[in-house]
């Protein structure tokens, strides 16, 4: 199979969605390698790190699309990439199509089988693709709120960890999956008092016994997530249902609470945000303030942390790119959790979330294939 590898054109995204140790595993199984020229700079990875594992550069973009089996990226398509895309081409990324419904209707109308690394799951519902993504974004979060909330960045001047005789700043987490769990050790390990909101009281009791009496666990309900986020010098939302729009549990009547200079970190804001107030934003312009609150909605965090996120990230997608060049579409017959990685196939949306979220018709994919 031939894989091409397109430098990603996203604002500030500096990640690549492979690495010269992936690049030799493919050509040692007998594929090719198209990468457009530069595309690891941003990630400190060189054009001559992937010549010397046997990789092919192209000057363009065009060229890499053209010329692939199968385009494997780290963040959705843009505008100006939908003409490339090829009909029964596949495309192997980060989609997060929920909240993006004129992307979905450009890769319906492409005819390409779109495999997003966010839903591919396993049985006992873990999703290993968006783990090590959601670890990187977690604890950016608290680094990124930390810095906002410096007064000369916005903020109230408050020192998550504070020094003896003052008190601590306050960190809100809402989910306590991945992301919240991360954003928990940093929150913690800067020494901040941190409140973790989750639905499932069996995660809760497992964040108890992991973190002990460094931080308060509560359930998910309107009384206490407002309780929490008044209370919050920094707000890391973290909710997930996989493959669909985040709820909006943070409402703007809380937020007009808050005090002013507090921040909001919505890591979710790529599956629509579970702040109400929460829009997408760039590295190049990461912040906006409604009733005094910074909201920071970036939706590439870990793409400015390149060099750890893109070997995180072809960690885990390595074996399923293996895969599905060995065998093509049957991969998807062989392997549940590709299956439910499916979002697009051929033209229609055979991921039932997806499908809900923009009110089309959902198909299962085991009817196409």
């Amino acid at each position: 199979m031939i894989i091409g590898i397109p430098k990603e054109i996203k604002d500030n995204e500096y990640r690549v969605a492979i690495t010269p140790a992936g690049v030799n595993v493919l050509t040692r199984a007998g594929h090719k390698i198209i990468i457009e020229n530069g595309a690891g700079i941003g990630s400190g990875i060189s054009n001559e790190e992937y010549l010397d594992e046997g990789a092919k550069t192209v000057d363009t973009a065009h060229e890499v699309f053209k010329s692939a089996d199968m385009i494997v990226k780290v963040k959705e398509p843009l505008p100006q990439e939908y003409p490339l895309l090829r009909k029964d081409q596949m495309l192997f990324t980060y989609l997060h199509l929920a909240p993006m419904p004129e992307l979905t209707s450009a890769l319906i109308k492409s005819g390409i089988i779109a495999v997003a690394y966010e839903t591919v799951e396993l049985q006992d519902g873990n999703l290993p693709i968006l783990t090590p993504m959601s670890e990187v974004a977690g604890k950016i979060a608290v680094q990124v709120g930390a810095y906002y909330l410096m007064k000369t960045n916005g903020g109230r001047g408050v020192l998550l960890g504070s020094v003896p005789g003052v008190e601590k700043g306050k960190v809100a987490i809402i989910g306590g999956g991945v992301v919240g769990t991360n954003a928990a050790k940093i929150a913690v390990g800067l020494g901040a008092k941190v409140v973790i909101i989750n639905r499932g009281l069996e995660r809760l009791r497992y964040l108890d016994d992991i973190f002990g009496d460094r931080i308060e666990t509560y359930a998910s309900n309107a009384y206490n997530i407002e309780k929490a986020v008044i209370d919050a010098d920094l707000v890391i939302g973290g909710v997930l249902i996989t493959g669909a729009k985040a709820p909006h549990l943070v409402t703007r009547n809380m937020i007009s609470k808050m005090r002013k200079g507090s921040v909001i970190v919505d890591v979710s804001v790529d599956q629509g945000g579970c702040v109400e107030t929460i829009k997408p934003t760039t590295h190049s312009n990461p912040v906006y303030e409604i009733d005094g609150i910074i909201h920071y909605g970036v939706t590439n965090m870990p793409g400015a942390v390149p060099r750890t996120s893109t070997f995180a990230l072809t960690n885990a997608t390595l074996p399923y790119i293996v895969k599905i060049a060995n065998l093509g579409v049957d991969a998807l017959k062989q392997d549940a959790a590709l299956a439910k990685g499916v979002n697009i196939f051929k033209g229609k949306i055979t991921h039932s979330a997806v499908a809900s979220a923009i009110s089309m018709n959902f198909i299962p994919l085991e009817g196409l294939i």
